[in-house]
């Protein structure tokens, strides 16, 4: 998750991130451990032909979260090379950190300087790219769950934003987005019990999300559904991936803020049997998945859009013409 920096730093903080992305290999010592790495890895996303389709290039939105990496080392483990949107020095160190630690990657994950507010930005940091992985949320420090009314806007603003680039970028084919099961277990219309079916057809209520102060659920619910306006206005191909309350060992260490904002209303999940759970290590292998099926260009006439339900997640599919893609 990332922390929304005060204003009159954060502009301060990009120039130095941008300065620093630009001349982070400049040192001898860097250079020397580039060329080692280079030569280990298989392809770097300088090697390839941006010109063409190329399926094993991608970009995150938000690579270096307890999510999102393991997303970045599923990709990784399967030939992607990817490329990790940063837009703090925080972030751009973490990135160092994982290429130290995933040193035989090295050559295959990049750290590009992008803002998520500006379209024109994220543009450029897709250029190049087959696919975008849309996996970047905030936090509020002054919130009390971290996550408050504020950051629902951020949220859905920065779903436009990227949406709007995807579309806008000649080489990206195709869009991935980490949704929550919170953007479809919210219902006003009717009591959910253990025989409620939540499907590709479930949404949250707006309203209700309101009123009960469920911010983390009103941000996903605004955010997904811009998603899928846009996509379909343009004819773009968009997944989305509604996760449960994502666990893993020492989860507080590693997740605290989106655990402490998905779990506001947890008694009332549990009470009518929504309150589900995945691991992190599953649903990053499910990203790879569904992305990989995407690009198996399955066809199936007469349906507006279909879902997978497995264990505790689901899967959105819906595109703007009937014989587009879908996943089985």
């Amino acid at each position: 998750m990332r922390i929304v920096p005060k204003t009159d730093n954060y502009e301060t903080e990009l120039a130095e991130l941008t300065l620093s992305v630009n001349v982070s290999t400049a040192t001898k010592r860097r250079k020397q451990e580039d060329e080692k790495w280079f030569k280990r890895s298989e392809k770097s996303i300088y090697d390839y032909n941006l010109d063409e389709d190329n399926p094993k290039v991608v970009c995150i939105t938000d690579g270096v979260t307890f999510v999102g990496r393991a997303i970045v080392e599923r990709l990784l483990l399967h030939g992607y090379t990817v490329r990790v949107i940063v837009n703090t020095p925080d972030e751009l160190e973490r990135v160092r950190v994982m290429k130290d630690e995933m040193a035989k990657f090295y050559g295959r994950i990049e750290a590009v300087s992008a803002k998520l507010t500006e379209i024109e930005s994220l543009v450029d940091a897709f250029d190049g790219c087959y696919g975008v992985f849309h996996t970047s949320g905030f936090i509020d420090p002054s919130g009390v769950s971290g996550y408050s009314k504020y950051m629902a806007e951020i949220e859905a603003k920065v779903s436009e934003n990227v949406m709007n680039a995807c579309s806008m970028t000649q080489s990206v084919r195709r869009c991935l987005m980490t949704s929550s099961l919170l953007a479809c277990l919210w219902q006003n219309n009717t009591q959910l019990d253990r025989r409620s079916v939540i499907d590709h057809s479930s949404w949250s209520d707006e309203s209700l999300c309101k009123d009960k102060k469920l911010w983390y659920a009103l941000g996903k619910l605004k955010a997904e559904k811009i998603a899928w306006k846009i996509a379909e206005n343009k004819g773009f191909k968009l997944v989305t991936i509604c996760a449960a309350l994502v666990t893993s060992p020492n989860i507080l260490q590693h997740n605290s803020t989106p655990t402490i904002a998905y779990l506001k209303g947890g008694e009332e999940m549990y009470r009518n049997g929504v309150l589900a759970t995945v691991d992190v290590n599953t649903l990053a292998k499910v990203h790879v998945r569904v992305y990989e099926e995407m690009r198996q260009r399955l066809i199936y006439k007469g349906f507006e859009g279909t879902s997978i339900i497995i264990a505790t997640w689901t899967v959105r599919t819906r595109f703007a013409y009937q014989t587009e893609d879908f996943l089985p």
